[in-house]
């Protein structure tokens, strides 16, 4: 499966306004982009092996740990256009891959772990 990139951002768009609760609707300060996949280098931090697989990934200081501090930079959530293109067959699992995604990378904004998440999930 192959869009555009403009297509990709609608996409991300319709899926993040799709997303359920007000959590997603209350994210501030976050920045959502993507790439076409991962570098070597987030690939080292994260410790992924040659057969692992990256959709999208949150950087940032957690709501949950920001007790104390100041203002901070602006997180980042990026999504990995590559990756979950090739995970999809139509544009309709496109769109639901990256709505899975993108609440997956918000839960970490509000400072859950994978753990947690899957619970959820």
């Amino acid at each position: 499966m192959q869009v555009s990139d403009e297509e990709f951002q609608a996409l991300i768009n319709q899926a993040l306004e799709e997303l359920p609760g007000e959590h997603a609707k209350g994210i501030k300060n976050i920045a959502i982009l993507y790439e076409d996949d991962p570098t070597s280098q987030q690939r080292t931090k994260l410790e992924l092996r040659h057969n692992q697989t990256l959709l999208g990934l949150y950087e940032g200081v957690p709501l949950s740990q920001r007790q104390g501090m100041g203002r901070t930079l602006p997180d980042k959530i990026t999504l990995f256009k590559g990756p979950l293109q090739r995970r999809a067959a139509t544009t309709l699992e496109l769109k639901e891959e990256i709505k899975h995604t993108l609440w997956h990378e918000i839960a970490h904004y509000y400072g859950l772990n994978h753990d947690r998440i899957a619970e959820l999930e």
